[in-house]
Formats: structure tokens, sequence, C-alpha cells
């Protein structure tokens, strides 16, 4: 790769206005206007990642981001087509009718999670032809946590101890307002225990898909390309703007939240070289999630 200066911003702007393009941010601001989203969405997206991609195969300013522009097709494709296929009326027959019992609902979404998930890991490795090339490994959670002065971290600390307390803190994040809307009584915490083992499950399915489509992705095949820095700016923004329209909260809330989550997340992958780390931060949140969805069946 050249070393002029212009050929090093491309990527940059390049990568970066893709990821909005693609993203719920053109959603976010119809919604925001009023308007109603136009059926054809999911398809002109579909159609621009792909003409990115071959772009990126033509133009030698942008060449870099090919792996970047596989990947996030890959990810938007297996992901609009699985809301398709959520939203059939033989899906919501079958696994959103009202009384369908808790795991089956839950079990269904995440099987087609695990299709996401495994249309985007067969992508990176051919690719990468290496699982670690996309983090697909336990890595080193004795590895060391580069400084963060306003978060408290020092010199010397690692993410065998971080990793604990980042999971810590956000399922209490998640937990207090959770719970505090929820306002279960003493009976429904009692009947919605039985399915505990049940959002364990769920929570690290969810966990390890999403590390899986959302950050190996776009971390394996960007990092190199424009730097760690707007990596994880990049995915910290995808991931929140993820949340916006339908995240638990939504909105501005939602996507800081989730977005700083997300940096966490990545940052773990990054400096630990593997998946465990962050699959253990995220679990630990999402079982409070899925329990909460659980107070709330048995309550209904």
């Amino acid at each position: 790769m050249t070393n002029s200066p212009q050929i090093r911003r491309s990527p940059v702007i390049a990568a970066w206005a893709v990821m909005l393009i693609v993203s719920d941010l053109p959603d976010i601001l119809m919604t925001w206007l009023g308007v109603s989203l136009p059926p054809w969405m999911f398809w002109a997206k579909a159609a621009f990642l792909t003409l990115f991609f071959c772009l990126t195969r033509m133009s030698r300013a942008i060449r870099p981001l090919w792996q970047y522009a596989l990947a996030l097709t890959t990810l938007y494709l297996a992901l609009g087509l699985t809301s398709l296929l959520r939203n059939t009326a033989w899906f919501q027959g079958h696994f959103n009718y009202r009384g369908v019992p808790y795991f089956t609902g839950y079990a269904a979404v995440m099987v087609l999670d695990i299709l996401v998930a495994l249309a985007v890991i067969v992508v990176l490795w051919l690719m990468k032809r290496d699982r670690r090339a996309f983090f697909l490994a336990k890595g080193r959670m004795d590895a060391p946590i580069e400084p963060v002065r306003w978060l408290g971290i020092k010199a010397g600390e690692s993410w065998k101890t971080f990793t604990w307390i980042f999971a810590g803190i956000a399922s209490m994040a998640v937990a207090v307002p959770t719970i505090l809307g929820i306002a279960p009584s003493g009976s429904t915490l009692l009947k919605a225990l039985p399915l505990l083992p049940a959002c364990i499950l769920l929570a690290a399915v969810n966990a390890f898909t999403e590390e899986a489509y959302f950050r190996c992705s776009l971390l394996s095949t960007l990092h190199d390309v424009i730097g760690r820095t707007h990596t994880l700016l990049l995915i910290l923004v995808f991931f929140g703007l993820s949340h916006w329209l339908y995240g638990s909260p939504p909105g501005l809330p939602g996507f800081l939240m989730v977005g700083f989550l997300s940096w966490i997340l990545a940052r773990s992958m990054l400096e630990t070289q593997g998946l465990l780390s962050p699959w253990l931060i995220h679990f630990f949140p999402d079982v409070v999630v899925f329990f909460s969805y659980a107070l709330l069946y048995v309550k209904s």
C-alpha cells in the first residue's frame, strides 16, 4: 500500500461513509422526520454494498477495504434475510403466537442469529484462512489492558481482572433500570426462576453470535487498514445505532450505553486477541436481559 496521504485518508472516509449509509442512521432520520420507511430500503442498501465491494476491487485508493466490504455485505444480507424470514406468517405462526413457550419463542430467534454468525464466520475464514486472524480463539486473558485514565485503568493492569469488573458493571447497569421498570413481585420472581437455565443458555448463544458477526467481522477487516482508534469508534457507532430504534432503552440513552459497551468489547477482543473476554463481558448482562424477558413472560 502506498504512503500517499490521500490513499491513507480514503479508506478511513470510505469505511465511515459506507457504515453510516447501511446502518440504522437513515431509518432513524426518516422516523424522526415522520416519514414511513420505504419497503425497498433493505434492497437499496444491499445494492449499495454490492457496488461498494465492486469499487474496492477496481479503485486503488480503497482497495484495502475489500475484506471489510465483503464482511459488511455478508453481515447486512444475513441479518436482513433472516429478519424477512422472522416476519413471515409461517415463522410468526409457529414461534411468535400468543402463548408460545418462552424457550421456544426465543430459541427460534437464536437459530436465525446462529445462521447469521455462521455466514459471517464462513466468509471470514475464506478470506483469512486462519480463525485466529478473525479472533475466533480463546485469546490471552492475562493480556495487558491499555491504560484509560478516565476509566481509572492504569498501566500494568490486565484483562484477567478487568473482564470481570466490566462484566459486573455492565450487568448492574442493565439490572437496575430493568428491574425497577418491571417491578416484579416475589411471586413473579419465583415463577420466572425455573426459566433461568433457559435464560443462561440463550444469553450464552446470543453473546457468541453477536460478538462473531458484529465485532469479529469489522475488527478483523478494519484495524490493520484504518487504524485502531477509527475501528473502535466505528464499531461503537454501528452497534449503538443498531439499538437506537429497537433497543432497551431506545434512543440516545440506548445508543450511548450499548455503544460504550461495544467499544469495551471490541477493545477486549483486540487486546486479548480472542473471543473469551468479550464473550464473558457480553454474557452476564445478557443473562439479566433474558431473565427480564422471562419476568415479563410470566407476568403476562
